[in-house]
């Protein structure tokens, strides 16, 4: 762990100092929790009045904040200027360094890049080809002619399944499954026929895979995962699904088979999204929505069926209201019947006058 003064932090992050520079900021914390040494940050206004009350050394914010005694360290992304302090004072986990054990298990046929970690009881199945500084955890499983880029974690647990293609820079988490037979049956006189997967999955650069994920092979044609996602733990993703460069996948969602996801997606936790249609670019999904259309760039959606956002907060408000709605139309039809009775009621005299 790393001190630093405020104004050497402001200056890495490209921001500016309004206080004490010479403060020391040794750790990060949260507003409520820091305490004197830390710096904190600011990036949702709900947030603001804890300005008042922290015991942090300094926060990070995205303008001037007035009535607050605290030294603030200005900058334009108050929360990616949080996460580079981070990274500068803490670092990310590291990993020891043990080199190639001969506890493990590698075919002859694998091919191993330089400064490579492979701990005990990792498997590297025949053909398979390991990039450079990768390191490959415990119980790791990597089957036949899967490709391996540079710099890329394995961790414990973890089974890449044969022929999948996985980029550089690539985390996939404990427990994770890559590349298995996708959920595909033929049903025929009621049974359930395994229709052979003979696609792979391609994992992209700078991809993080959660925990316990699950991620399909193709029937056919590949499963992609674009570039820089980032998926949460237990999502599970359908054959031959594509999904777009730079996508946020929160846990417990799931993906049947066969749908496109464009660039920039958010999808929150516990979605589900059927198979065989087209979400755009930049779509916002809210968590637990249930997505049976095609979506448009640019839209945010939430519900089950999922509708357009500001649709469904209008909708769904209503729902506390049903059950009075519900008397009230019940009342008025007993009113409007009455009333039917009582116009009848005078025709019928009225003829017989």
């Amino acid at each position: 762990m790393q001190e630093k003064t405020l104004g050497e932090l402001a200056n890495y992050v490209g921001g500016r100092v309004r206080g004490d520079s010479n403060i020391k900021i040794k750790s990060a914390s949260t507003l409520g929790r820091a305490s004197q040494g830390d710096i904190s940050f600011l990036a949702n206004s709900k947030y603001e009045r804890q300005l008042q009350t922290t015991k942090a050394s300094a926060v990070i914010v995205g303008k001037e904040t007035a009535d607050t005694s605290v030294p603030l360290l200005i900058a334009e992304d108050p929360y990616y200027a949080f996460m580079q302090i981070m990274v500068l004072l803490h670092g990310h986990r590291k990993h020891k360094k043990t080199g190639v054990s001969p506890r493990a298990s590698i075919s002859d046929s694998a091919k191993i890049g330089m400064d490579c970690n492979i701990y005990d009881f990792a498997t590297i199945s025949d053909d398979a080809k390991i990039g450079n500084g990768c390191i490959i955890y415990s119980g790791a499983y990597v089957g036949k002619d899967v490709q391996l880029g540079n710099d890329c974690i394995i961790y414990p647990n973890v089974t890449i399944y044969d022929g999948c293609k996985i980029g550089n820079r690539v985390i996939i988490n404990a427990n994770s499954s890559i590349g298995e037979d996708g959920f595909g049956f033929a049903s025929h006189n009621g049974l359930h026929h395994k229709i052979p997967q003979i696609g792979v999955v391609v994992i992209e650069d700078d991809v993080e895979i959660g925990v316990c994920c699950g991620i399909e092979r193709g029937t056919l044609g590949d499963t992609i995962i674009g570039q820089g996602c980032k998926f949460g733990d237990l999502v599970t993703i359908g054959h031959g699904t594509k999904i777009g460069p730079h996508c946020l996948l929160v846990a417990q969602v799931g993906i049947a088979g066969s749908t496109t996801l464009g660039h920039h997606c958010i999808v929150g936790g516990q979605v589900g999204i059927v198979g065989h249609i087209n979400i755009g670019d930049n779509v916002t999904i809210a968590a637990k929505a249930g997505v049976i259309n095609n979506i448009p760039s640019g839209k945010v959606v939430l519900g089950a069926p999922a509708i357009e956002a500001n649709q469904g907060k209008r909708s769904y408000s209503m729902i506390q209201y049903l059950p009075e709605m519900r008397q009230s139309i019940r009342k008025l039809e007993n009113q409007f019947k009455k009333f039917i009775s009582s116009m009848e009621e005078t025709s019928k005299n009225q003829d017989e006058q």
